[in-house]
């Protein structure tokens, strides 16, 4: 009854929170619906805005070129009476939030990211409890920003954490779900489906006396999560009069990156200045980079799969085409459960430092360089490279102590001792 209290006042403080932010400063949620660091081609919700309007006047949303959003979502804000259009997206926003928050305290409560089966951390009694790290993700203000800009990758962030939730409560076929639906939103969801199943087997092993090998729950578990995908691509061929067409405008933007809008990432700028002729290549080389350490991380932190798609949500948050500030929340939100791994981190104190630091001067950079005129796009990216420095040295921060906890596992006259490479 106490947790119930808890998460009971937790949930109504964000949601006030929210409320004030949305209908106390009515012009803040155009405000930063615009910023680039928030909304980026394939998320903006102005995108979606002018997608709806199409959709609702019978003209293919897809055909100027502008909307690169799944069918679902047409389907699902047509559904609003344009009246109420603003307030209701609010509150559904809002209610994304809460089910985000809902599903990461599920996820701490679970236990997973200081005892899954394969290992135990000798410090697995330092950790906050679900309460706690639910309200460091609903009263991040990267969390609270992107529920104000209100970009579609808040749906794909609760499914994809819904998806992690139903992993470690031991429901796989749910969990594949709930991933396929994350990957037919956006793309690069489908890069977590290997960590998921191992995560997925793993709990269903500690669960149950007799489970089947891995290689044939792993295909049968692939099999469902592409069966999933084909079924939403075709209910969205429905939905778009027959036409294959959102494909292209959806999934092939990500892939080409043809709308070079800046944004937090570290794609646009070098494909600005790319020849065409190299253009194929350093594209493969890009999503090569990203999908990479895919297998490399499921074989290396094998007994670790939960830390294995925390890790990769960073990496996601660095890499992808498209990242933004709700990328970079959904990777705060899952950091806290391995608290017990804190101590063993060496570079926090800079790594936040640059984070702050890039947080502060790049809405500033990117103001002098659109509005004042007195800067130029590198000022922008430069900014934006220091952001992801700062990104990149918490994830490699946060392997190294992962790695340096189970090394001390194997050797535990090593604890306490300091390690160097030679």
């Amino acid at each position: 009854m106490v947790i119930d209290r808890r998460k009971a006042l937790l949930f109504g403080s964000a949601t006030t929170l929210r409320l004030l932010l949305f209908f106390a400063f009515p012009s803040l949620p155009d405000l930063l619906t615009g910023r680039v660091e928030i909304s980026t081609p394939v998320t903006s919700f102005k995108r979606l805005q002018e997608g709806l309007f199409l959709y609702t006047h019978n003209v293919s949303p897809y055909d100027g070129g502008v909307f690169h959003q799944a069918p679902l979502l047409l389907s699902l804000f047509a559904l609003i009476p344009s009246s109420l259009f603003s307030p209701l997206t609010s509150l559904l926003y809002i209610a994304l939030d809460l089910l985000c928050a809902n599903a990461l305290i599920q996820i701490a409560e679970s236990g997973e990211a200081g005892s899954s089966r394969l290992f135990t951390s000798p410090r697995n009694e330092l950790k906050w409890d679900g309460i706690a790290i639910g309200a460091a993700y609903l009263f991040n203000p990267f969390t609270i920003a992107t529920c104000i800009g209100r970009p579609i990758s808040v749906f794909t962030n609760c499914a994809i954490l819904y998806a992690i939730a139903k992993a470690v409560s031991g429901k796989p076929m749910s969990s594949i779900l709930a991933l396929g639906l994350a990957s037919y939103l956006s793309l690069y969801p489908i890069l977590l489906l290997p960590p998921l199943i191992l995560l997925c087997y793993d709990r269903q092993a500690r669960d149950k006396k007799e489970t089947p090998p891995i290689s044939t729950f792993a295909i049968k578990y692939t099999s469902l999560f592409f069966a999933t995908k084909v079924w939403f691509l075709y209910i969205s061929n429905i939905l778009t009069g027959g036409s294959w067409e959102f494909i292209s405008s959806t999934y092939s933007v990500q892939l080409l990156l043809p709308d070079l809008t800046p944004n937090m990432g570290l794609w646009w700028y070098f494909f600005i200045e790319m020849f065409d002729s190299f253009r194929e290549f350093f594209l493969g080389v890009f999503w090569l980079h990203l999908g990479g350490y895919v297998g490399g991380l499921c074989i290396r932190v094998r007994r670790q799969p939960l830390f294995i798609i925390t890790t990769l949500l960073g990496i996601f948050a660095i890499f992808k085409p498209y990242p933004s500030l709700s990328d970079t929340s959904l990777y705060f939100a899952m950091l806290p459960l391995y608290r017990h791994i804190f101590p063993l981190m060496r570079y926090t104190f800079f790594a936040m430092a640059t984070i702050l630091y890039a947080s502060l001067l790049g809405p500033a950079f990117y103001y002098l360089w659109i509005y004042a005129g007195s800067g130029n796009a590198n000022f922008f990216y430069a900014i934006t490279l220091v952001w992801s420095l700062g990104l990149s040295e918490i994830v490699a921060d946060s392997l190294f102590a992962v790695l340096r906890d189970e090394w001390e596992v194997e050797r535990p006259e090593m604890k306490g001792k300091d390690v160097r490479q030679i």
